[in-house]
C-alpha cells in the first residue's frame, strides 16, 4: 500500500455514493454534500464519484465533471442505459457501479484526472460496493464505508425474498470488505455488528450533522385556530407514517380540527391514500408532495408540531432540520431518532408503533405550547454542540487516517434472516 501523505496531513479523499446534489433520493445525498463540502473547506482535496440523473444521455455525455463547492464532482451515466431502478434493480445498480470504475480509473490519467490517485475511498451505502471496492483494490488504499441503513432493518429482520437477499448480500460483502466502518447511531452500530459480524474492521459511530445557518429559528407565539401536524420524509412502511394517520381521529376527538400534512414521496402512496379514507380523515390530510427547501421551511415554520413515527430509522435527518428551523418535535425512539431526541427536553418520544403513545405525545405537546416552545429551543441550541459538521468531517478523517488496508481472507457466504414480517396490508 502507499504511504498515507505526512506533514500537513492533506488527504486525497475519494467519495462514492448512489446520489450526491443535484441527484438526490434521500438523506444520505445530503449527508454526502454537507461532509464532501465540510472536508473540502478543511484543506483535504475531495472527489464525488457519483451518477447523472436517471435517463440522461449516455452515448454523448456519458460523465460530466464540475467543481461545486471545492469539490470535484464525477457525475455518471448508466452503462449501459435503458435500465429502470425499480425493475432492474441489481443490473441497474450494477451498470452504474461499472460507470463508476471507468470513471474512478480514468482520474489517474494524465489529461483525464491528471494523474490523480486517492489516498482513501468512502463508500455510502450498498449501491457503491462494486466499484468502491474495485477502485480501493486498485489504488491499494483503504477502504471506509459509512453503512445507513440495512435490508435486514428495513424489513424488520426479513430478508428471505430474492431481491432482499441479493441486497442483504451485497452489505454485508461490503461491509466485511472494508477496512473501516461508520454509522451515524449507536443502534445502527450494534445492527450492523449483530448482521454483518463477526471479524469486521473498527465500527465508529459518527453523528449526522446540520447546518444551522440554512435554516432560520422560528419562535411560536400562540396558536390561532386548530393545530397542524406535519411528516416530512419517504413514503415507505418502516417510516410509520400509517401510525400517525391512525391517530389522527383520537387526536381530533380531543383537539377538534386538527391536521396532518405529509410531505414526500414513495412506494406506499396509494396505500396511505386507502388508510386516510378507512380512519375517515380524508378532509383532514393533505399530501404535499416533494418540496424544496424554502418550502418545507415553510411548512415547519408553520406547523405546531413535525412527527416523525418511524419503525425503523437509522438516522432521521430531518429531525435535526425541524430543531433548527424551531418546530417543536414528536419522534419515535425507533434506531437515531432515540438518539436525535432527548425525551422531555428536545422533544417528546414514544415507543415505535404505539399509536396510543403518539397520540399521547401529541396531546401533551398541544395542551402546553410555552413547554413545547422550550423543548424547541432547547432542541436549536444542542445542535451546535452535538451535530456541527466541522466535527463530523474531523471525526471522519480520524477514521480515513487510522483506517489500514487489512489482508484479504476468502469469505464464505452471509447468514440468510429468515424471520416473517408481522402481517400488514400495504395494498400490493
Amino acid at each position: 500500500m502507499r504511504a498515507k501523505p505526512t506533514g500537513s496531513g492533506r488527504l486525497k479523499i475519494l467519495v462514492v455514493s448512489w446520489e450526491y446534489p443535484p441527484v438526490v433520493v434521500g438523506g444520505l445525498g445530503r449527508h454526502v454534500h454537507h461532509l464532501a463540502t465540510e472536508l473540502a473547506a478543511a484543506g483535504h482535496e475531495v472527489v464525488v464519484l457519483s451518477r447523472r440523473p436517471s435517463g440522461t444521455d449516455a452515448v454523448s455525455h456519458p460523465t460530466v465533471t464540475h467543481i461545486a463547492d471545492g469539490v470535484l464532482v464525477v457525475a455518471v451515466a448508466e452503462d449501459p442505459p435503458h435500465l429502470i431502478f425499480g425493475e432492474d434493480m441489481m443490473a441497474w445498480t450494477l451498470a452504474m457501479g461499472h460507470a463508476m470504475v471507468r470513471a474512478g480509473l480514468a482520474l489517474a490519467k494524465p489529461g483525464v484526472g491528471e494523474g490523480w490517485e486517492p489516498d482513501v475511498v468512502h463508500a455510502h451505502d450498498w449501491l457503491v460496493a462494486h466499484p468502491a471496492i474495485t477502485l480501493a483494490e486498485h489504488y491499494d488504499v483503504p477502504l471506509v464505508a459509512t453503512i445507513h441503513a440495512t435490508e435486514a432493518g428495513r424489513h424488520s429482520g426479513w430478508v428471505s425474498g430474492k431481491i432482499n437477499r441479493q441486497v442483504h448480500s451485497v452489505e454485508w460483502w461490503l461491509a466485511n470488505e472494508a477496512d473501516a466502518l461508520i454509522t451515524c447511531c449507536g443502534s445502527m452500530k450494534d445492527e450492523v455488528t449483530r448482521l454483518f459480524g463477526p471479524e469486521l474492521a473498527p465500527v465508529t459511530v459518527i453523528r449526522n450533522g446540520i447546518d444551522v445557518s440554512t435554516w432560520r429559528f422560528r419562535e411560536r407565539g400562540p396558536r390561532n385556530g386548530p393545530a397542524t401536524l406535519l411528516y416530512v420524509g419517504r413514503l415507505e412502511y418502516e417510516k410509520g407514517i400509517q401510525d400517525a394517520i391512525a391517530a389522527l381521529p383520537r387526536i381530533r376527538r380531543s383537539h377538534p380540527g386538527t391536521t396532518l400534512a405529509i410531505a414526500g414521496e414513495g412506494t406506499q402512496y396509494d396505500w396511505l391514500q386507502k388508510l386516510v379514507r378507512q380512519h375517515r380523515v380524508t378532509r383532514s390530510v393533505q399530501f404535499l408532495g416533494k418540496l424544496g427547501h424554502d418550502e418545507l421551511l415553510g411548512w415547519l415554520h408553520g406547523a405546531d408540531a413535525i412527527v416523525l413515527p418511524s419503525r425503523y430509522e437509522p438516522f432521521g435527518i430531518i429531525a435535526l432540520e425541524a430543531a433548527a428551523a424551531g418546530t417543536p418535535l414528536i419522534a419515535s425512539t425507533a434506531g437515531g431518532l432515540g438518539e436525535a431526541v432527548v425525551d422531555g427536553v428536545t422533544g417528546l418520544s414514544f415507543q415505535p408503533g404505539d399509536v396510543a403513545g403518539l397520540t399521547s405525545a401529541v396531546r401533551e405537546l398541544l395542551d402546553d405550547p410555552d413547554a413545547a416552545q422550550q423543548r424547541a429551543i432547547a432542541a436549536r441550541a444542542r445542535l451546535t454542540a452535538d451535530f456541527d459538521w466541522h466535527v463530523v468531517a474531523t471525526e471522519t478523517v480520524q477514521v480515513y487516517q487510522g483506517a489500514k488496508r487489512r489482508v484479504r481472507h476468502p469469505l464464505g457466504r452471509p447468514d440468510i434472516i429468515e424471520r416473517p414480517l408481522p402481517e400488514r396490508d400495504t395494498g400490493n
